[in-house]
């Protein structure tokens, strides 16, 4: 895939295995209305090299990671419950009420990002691999996994 076109996109990053993850890349397909996100699963070589810019570690599998503004000068990494906050923030409308945990300590997010990060494939299962996408989604998923 040329990646010029991701420019300016927000790129999800996430565990492709985790039934969780999953769930919650078809939630947002489903509600992208503005076309605003890529995605690309953890494992992939595509997120190695994004990650390995960002300067996290590729191994560590427990985060979400959502790049804003791919491939611009404000290019922005994001992780754990930061990057659920901005992609509520991105995905816009009702989403945005996410916002409003800011409320809480992030010492407390962190603390239930983690609780769930820790347990998501005994809440929600585990895939073997990857699962593909729809048909009519994959432009949408822009790697291939190792």
């Amino acid at each position: 895939m040329d990646i010029s076109v991701l420019t300016g996109k927000t790129v999800v990053l996430y565990d492709g295995v985790c039934g969780l993850c999953n769930r919650i890349v078809c939630f947002m397909l489903r509600f992208d209305g503005h076309d605003r996100f890529r995605y690309a699963s953890l494992q992939s070589d595509f997120a190695a090299g994004i990650l390995k810019r960002h300067r996290f570690d590729s191994a560590d599998l427990d985060s979400v990671v959502l790049i804003t503004n791919f491939g611009q000068p404000n290019e922005a990494a994001h992780s754990k419950f930061e990057a659920v906050l901005a992609a509520a923030r991105d995905l816009g409308g009702i989403w945005r009420v996410a916002a409003l945990t800011r409320v809480f300590p992030r010492c407390l997010r962190t603390w239930f990002y983690n609780t769930v990060a820790r347990n998501r494939y005994r809440w929600f299962g585990r895939y073997a691999t990857c699962p593909i996408p729809k048909p009519e989604h994959s432009v949408k998923f822009v790697d291939h996994t190792k």
